[in-house]
């Protein structure tokens, strides 16, 4: 809120410099903010009074934007990849799958393995929890089980997290 929209009766004022200014009423804190030519923004909405401060409001959104750009380059983002088995796989197969997701984890991201089940391949599901349990003991040097196996519709999922 800038200007005439702040309807506070009292408000904190900050001056252009940081100064404390003391608890006034709003009209006389706009008329301070026109009188030195800037604007009056209210900073802190939630204080008890709220805070405003007289400053350019255009340079105020600027400053902001950049903060919040600079908040975004630093922060990671974390993906999730997927690995999909079958309850039939072969030991062969089952390594390049988990060659697959040693580079997933190794670059950072997390590893969502699925083990699909197809048909009467339902009937026996937790015959085939073993596969899930042999592919997370495979990769144990380097991620831990972030979410155990459990049973969604047709699949069953387990989310693995690289090491700290």
């Amino acid at each position: 809120m800038i200007n005439e929209q702040i309807r506070d009766k009292e408000v904190r004022v900050v001056g252009e410099n940081g100064e404390q200014l003391g608890i006034m009423a709003a009209r006389d804190a706009l008329k301070l903010a026109q009188d030195a030519e800037l604007d009056l923004v209210k900073i802190a909405p939630t204080a008890k009074p709220p805070v405003c401060k007289i400053i350019d409001y255009g340079r105020f959104r600027y400053e902001n934007a950049r903060k919040e750009k600079e908040a975004r380059k630093k922060q990671k983002v974390i993906e999730i990849k997927e690995v999909r088995l079958s309850p039939n796989i072969d030991t062969n197969d089952l390594n390049t799958k988990v060659g697959a997701a040693r580079k997933f984890l190794e670059k950072g991201d997390k590893v969502k393995v699925t083990l699909r089940f197809r048909g009467r391949e339902m009937a026996h599901m937790y015959k085939s929890k073993y596969i899930l349990d042999d592919f997370a003991e495979s990769l144990a040097d380097i991620a831990v089980v972030d979410k155990p196996s459990k049973v969604e519709g047709r699949s069953m999922v387990m989310f693995l997290t690289a090491k700290r």
